[in-house]
């Protein structure tokens, strides 16, 4: 016990810690870490490059390809880009063992001081995420420190020195390397044990060597578990992180160990922690070279293991997976994409209530029906991804962003209901097989045709923040405010000449009410863009 729970307790705080620090760093980064994915092109190299700097910032190459899968499966990335930020991904987990390899362990407890410090005296937020970052850092190497000290009675146990003897075989090495990552689903925090025990004289690079292998295998169990539920394609980029990593370690065991240990003993003889830090950049960074001009290839053999056309059966969206929650910005640029897409759906039965009702084209009724189902998923389904966002680190402007998102998706699927609304009316026609004058006609045209307008550069506002769209639709909804009073008066008076009977009546004064709500919601989304996403919608 005296053992394992000053490691366990160490290891536990050396993962906090890590974490606290990737969201520090990920909270700070925010809008510039959705650009560098946004930049990204079918150039392997910048994948590369991207991958490294996004792993830099999580500190975790598992939570890299996670999010990489999540980014394949909603359609973000293509595969072949994916295999380029994969493989800068095992370059960019490296930092954390170099950082490790400082020997910072005694300027922790200050940074933690530091850190909790800014965190108490501001209410700034970019303060607080550096105090983060400074907390993670303290509490990572405060961990780090409590693992050394816990490892170093093994020195006098006979047990810890026949292992170690064991481990001299390198496949036998390897497979324990594997083992720890899988069971602890962290590469750096199982590199950091190597670490800690080398720091206690209890290791040297012969035997790390052969563990750090196993540990880049181990590290990919994360992303093949988070396969699991995804598309093929989305499966095929977890095959790639594995394939990738075993033919590395295949390839470092048979042809490079040996020169590879070579250098990184001579550049730090006396050190085994930087030897192993050095060795893990080594290795990932010369696999990246070797396999980067053959990516094409790993790519034909995932899509060998997993052959087949994707099926996206079950789930109506097509742009979320809760994996790019792990990044916020990204998350929410998806969830504004899924949301145009809804509203692409509501302005297509927009236009078949139209053609039903005044055109008397019932054919529309049944496929408008359908759609407004899909509509009404697509709303279950973003809301409960936003629910899910609304409790990652998000920035203030982020969490404001996402209330805005609540109320913007209630309003589509409003202006939805009420077009299904009008469609049920357009049923009660046909069943009825009643008639308009040319003049109700005519009046049916031009506000459909307003607040088709409407709705249609309200969403073109909301896709672009545009400020002058935003403000046509304000005109838009008085116009429709005037039309609506303006043909319930033509309408009464018609009914008093007796020009028209009471039921197409009645159906006529339903639908331009749910005409003048359509362009309610619609001026309710422009107000957001106006106002910033500070405005509340009208109470409709």
């Amino acid at each position: 016990m005296d053992i394992a729970l000053p490691v366990l307790g160490g290891l536990g705080l050396f993962l906090y810690g890590m974490n606290l620090m990737g969201t520090g760093l990920q909270k700070a980064a925010g809008e510039k870490l959705k650009k560098l994915i946004e930049v990204l092109t079918n150039n392997r190299l910048m994948g590369v490059i991207v991958g490294t700097l996004v792993t830099m910032v999580v500190q975790s190459s598992s939570a890299t390809t996670v999010m990489v899968i999540g980014f394949v499966n909603a359609g973000l990335m293509s595969l072949s880009q994916a295999a380029g930020v994969i493989m800068g991904a095992n370059i960019g987990t490296t930092i954390t063992a170099q950082l490790i390899a400082f020997k910072l362990t005694d300027y922790a407890p200050l940074a933690v001081a530091i850190g909790v410090g800014i965190w108490i005296a501001t209410s700034k937020k970019k303060a607080k995420n550096m105090a983060e970052i400074l907390i993670g850092f303290g509490i990572l190497f405060i961990g780090m420190d409590m693992m050394g000290s816990g490892l170093k009675p093994l020195a006098d146990l006979p047990a810890f020195s026949n292992i170690m003897v064991s481990l001299e075989n390198p496949v036998l090495a390897m497979l324990v390397g594997l083992g720890l990552t899988t069971i602890v689903q962290s590469s750096s925090a199982s590199i950091g044990l190597l670490q800690a025990l080398a720091g206690q004289g209890l290791l040297n690079i012969n035997v790390a060597f052969p563990i750090l292998f196993g540990d880049n295998i181990g590290t990919t169990t994360t992303a093949m578990i988070s396969s699991v539920g995804a598309n093929k394609t989305a499966k095929r980029a977890a095959i790639i992180h594995f394939l990738f990593n075993l033919v590395g370690t295949i390839i470092f065991m048979t042809v490079l160990k040996t020169p590879i240990q070579n250098i990184v003993t001579k550049l730090s003889p006396n050190d085994v922690q930087r030897q192993i830090a050095n060795a893990h950049t080594l290795f990932n960074l010369i696999n990246v070279l070797i396999q980067l001009p053959f990516a094409g290839l790993l790519v034909k053999a995932a899509k060998a293991i997993v052959p087949g056309d994707d099926k996206l059966e079950g789930q109506e969206a097509k742009f979320l997976d809760f994996r790019i929650i792990e990044t916020p910005s990204i998350a929410l640029g998806q969830v504004r994409k899924e949301i145009a897409r809804m509203g692409s759906y509501v302005e297509d039965n927009l236009g078949k209530a139209r053609r039903a009702f005044v055109e008397g084209k019932y054919d529309e009724i049944e496929p408008a029906l359908e759609q407004e189902q899909k509509i009404n998923k697509l709303q279950r389904e973003i809301t409960d991804y936003l629910v899910r966002l609304s409790n990652a680190p998000l920035s203030d402007e982020e969490h404001n962003q996402v209330n805005v998102f609540f109320n913007n998706i209630n309003d589509i699927e409003r202006v939805g209901d009420h077009a299904e609304n009008i469609i049920e009316l357009a049923e009660e026609r046909m069943e009825g097989n009643l008639q308009f004058t040319e003049e109700a006609i005519d009046e049916l045209h031009e506000i459909f045709g307003k607040c088709q307008q409407g709705f249609q550069k309200a969403m073109e506002a909301f896709k672009t923040n545009g400020e002058a769209l935003a403000k046509e639709v304000l005109v838009i909804e008085d116009e429709v405010d005037a039309l609506e009073t303006k043909n319930r008066t033509n309408h009464i008076d018609r009914l008093n000449k007796g020009l028209c009977s009471t039921g197409p009546g009645i159906i006529f004064l339903d639908a331009i009410s749910n005409l003048e709500r359509v362009s309610d919601h619609c001026s309710n989304i422009a107000l957001y863009v106006l106002d910033n996403y500070k405005t509340k919608p009208r109470n409709i």
